[in-house]
């Protein structure tokens, strides 16, 4: 029997460690933040935290990013598919990509971290609306980017999914192997 890759190679295996502590770190920010949200924002007023630019307000988004889809019936089945192939195929390239460039395996562990946490919200946290019960995520960070100008509300999760894609998508077009042309049939 042979040794699991992770063995044979000490440098992969601590870059794995290192993906799935930044995952399980930024999992435990974005549920530890959103439980306190939801214990002590939810029907509350937003909490300024710097005027007119950051704040605190409860926020249930029943769609995704932006809050499209929001009340669609297919949203929540879709979005729970999404994000475990996600998952899946995260787990399958931090197994496969090079170790000579850490941010890469630490991309991973964040876009695994913050789409395990949205995950959670999906499958765990509803609120009856409309007299119907909804599934949905807590966002809770509010920025002005300009005088009367709101970001979407957003949650630990989506900051560690963007900036965890805002890495992985120059670590993968800068440090991809080539693969070779196809060979033409004769």
């Amino acid at each position: 029997m042979t040794a699991p890759a992770s063995e044979r190679d000490p440098k992969r295996a601590r870059r794995v460690t290192a993906a799935l502590v930044l995952a399980a770190a930024s999992l435990a920010l974005d549920l530890g933040t959103k439980a306190w949200v939801w214990d002590k924002l939810r029907g509350q007023p937003a909490e300024t935290v710097i005027d007119g630019v950051l704040y605190l307000e409860f926020s249930f988004n029943t769609g995704s990013a932006f809050g499209l889809f929001g009340g669609q019936d297919f949203a929540r089945p879709f979005f729970i598919v999404v994000t475990l192939v996600t998952v899946a195929y995260m787990a399958l390239l931090l197994r496969k990509l090079p170790t000579d460039r850490l941010y890469g395996h630490l991309a991973i562990g964040l876009v695994i971290g913050g789409a395990l946490g949205n995950l959670h919200d999906r499958l765990i946290r509803a609120l009856e609306i409309g007299g119907e019960l909804r599934h949905g995520v807590v966002d809770w960070i509010l920025v002005y980017y300009l005088p009367g100008r709101p970001w979407p509300n957003f949650n630990i999760a989506d900051a560690a999914l963007v900036a965890g894609v805002g890495l992985l998508l120059p670590y993968l077009l800068l440090h991809a192997e080539p693969r070779p042309a196809p060979k033409a049939e004769s």
